[in-house]
């Protein structure tokens, strides 16, 4: 019994438990977050991130420095550079005497620049240079510090620098007394104009012109106010971008991500929702395991029509966007993808966990127009559920009940043994018959072992069920001298 006390408290103290102080720290590359047992600071950072350009050719390398006061030195970082409004890392890094080490970050060598050790440090300086093959037109660098376990600040961000001219502003800004060629001053429309309204969304055009999600499957949210639904329209020509459209009944948000697998983790999410002054917004994000994905700049979004109506949130809008996955760095219309639809409440502008999450039943690309169904296998966790159920709340304790209470009351034989006994033997085997019908059906729907708490509860409940007919058979009569074995084992398993 120590032994399975000591395993549960291992399992559940083990992901608390990670730190990097060499500056391991790969699996931070999406979201720059340290596993520590914390939440990141709100207040404002003592730490900057420059940037200037050592060599003005285009191509030219940049001089990135961190910096902090010397009265809170900070003892780890993870440095990245991005394009404004994009998640994966452009460029490289080049180091000089420093202690830092350089990281594989988004499948790309040398694309991140972390700690080497835990000693305080008051100034980094690394040399940045774009890839040869690849034009970027401006960068921004993206920091995390780390004082200590508790206390780190996560995506400080340097000035957008310009790699096509000699200025550098803050994200989403234009030089100085610039605005944007075709555009409006802020909260001005063109003269004798009105905003545009919300475009009608219906499932017209599915699987011929565009590619559909919905559920229940096939519904039209023209019609159903239950229909979640999602579609994406690559334009033409395919730099236009696509068309996305999200409906459905949401108290919080609904969204949708293009995955690698059928599985939350390393999806790139668009998110139609509430947002804290109750108006609804566009939100991108990118997923990084089974947590709250985090939220990432727009990028090249346009058109974004929304509305609320009758609790029906709707979002319509064109994006130009990189798909990013763990595999996928750059847009491809013939790049195959898992669908997923979710949908749950939030607050604030904060979503929360879903109620109810789907996935496409095969991978589907943007150029092969189509209604896509789910992958069918909720039905089966939800027998998994109910089996559990019935084994560990029905048959197990009445099995139990019956042998505790029943066993000196009765002498009513059935096939010449003791009614009691062959109704006890009936429900403990259904019950073990049960738990292992219920664990394939939970492994035949993840696909294999997933990383968590409960699928090791669930090998060690299925282990414990399992000794339970093996001991049966090895059961001696009660006159025999070493039956105190069976019952103290028995005991301990029950």
């Amino acid at each position: 019994m120590k032994r399975i006390v000591l395993l549960l408290v291992l399992t559940w103290a083990a992901p608390a438990a990670r730190c990097y102080p060499s500056g391991f720290v790969s699996e931070s590359c999406a979201d720059m977050t340290p596993n520590h047992s914390a939440a990141p600071q709100t207040a404002a950072t003592p730490f900057t991130v420059s940037a200037e350009r050592s060599d003005p050719a285009p191509g030219g390398q940049v001089t990135v420095s961190l910096q902090g006061p010397s009265s809170g030195p900070f003892t780890g970082f993870l440095l990245e550079a991005r394009e404004p409004g994009g998640l994966p890392a452009v460029g490289s890094f080049l180091l000089g005497s420093d202690p830092a080490r350089l990281l594989t970050c988004f499948q790309k060598p040398n694309s991140a620049v972390s700690h080497s050790s835990a000693s305080p440090k008051t100034n980094i300086q690394v040399t940045w240079q774009p890839d040869p093959d690849r034009t970027v037109g401006a960068v921004q660098f993206h920091a995390s510090f780390v004082q200590n376990y508790r206390t780190f600040w996560v995506g400080v961000k340097s000035p957008v620098l310009s790699l096509n001219g000699s200025w550098a502003a803050d994200a989403g800004t234009q030089p100085p007394g610039t605005q944007p060629p075709g555009t409006q001053p802020p909260g001005t429309q063109p003269p004798g104009t009105q905003p545009p309204g919300p475009t009608p969304i219906s499932n017209d055009g599915c699987g011929s012109t565009k590619l559909c999600f919905s559920q229940p499957p096939n519904c039209n949210p023209s019609i159903s106010s239950n229909c979640f639904f999602t579609s994406a329209k690559l334009l033409t020509p395919p730099e236009s971008g696509v068309r996305y459209e999200l409906s459905g009944p949401g108290e919080g948000y609904i969204a949708f991500g293009w995955s690698d697998d059928q599985k939350m983790g390393n999806d790139d999410i668009y998110i139609c929702g509430l947002s804290s002054a109750g108006n609804v917004d566009v939100q991108r994000a990118f997923s990084v395991g089974r947590k709250a994905p985090n939220v990432q700049p727009k990028g090249d979004i346009s058109d974004i029509q929304t509305s609320n109506q009758n609790g029906v949130l709707t979002c319509t809008f064109t994006s130009k966007n990189n798909i990013f996955t763990s595999s996928s760095t750059n847009f491809s219309s013939n790049t195959l993808f898992y669908m997923l639809l979710a949908y749950g409440p939030s607050a604030n502008g904060i979503i929360m966990e879903h109620q109810k999450a789907y996935s496409s039943s095969q991978q589907v690309a943007l150029t092969s127009p189509a209604v896509i169904q789910s992958d069918g296998k909720e039905p089966m966790i939800r027998a998994h559920g109910c089996l559990m159920l019935l084994a560990w709340m029905t048959l197990g304790p009445l099995g139990m009940m019956v042998a505790r209470y029943l066993r000196r009351s009765s002498k009513v034989k059935m096939f010449g043994k003791d009614l009691w006994f062959v109704v006890h033997v009936s429900m403990m085997s259904f019950t073990v018959a049960t738990t292992i019908i219920a664990f394939i059906l939970a492994f035949s729907y993840l696909g294999g072992w997933e990383y968590g708490v409960h699928p090791v509860l669930g090998c060690l409940v299925l282990t414990l069920a399992l000794i339970q007919p093996i001991l049966a058979l090895m059961r001696c009569t009660p006159q025999h001298p070493r039956r105190f074995l069976f019952n103290w084992a028995h005991f301990v398993i029950i």
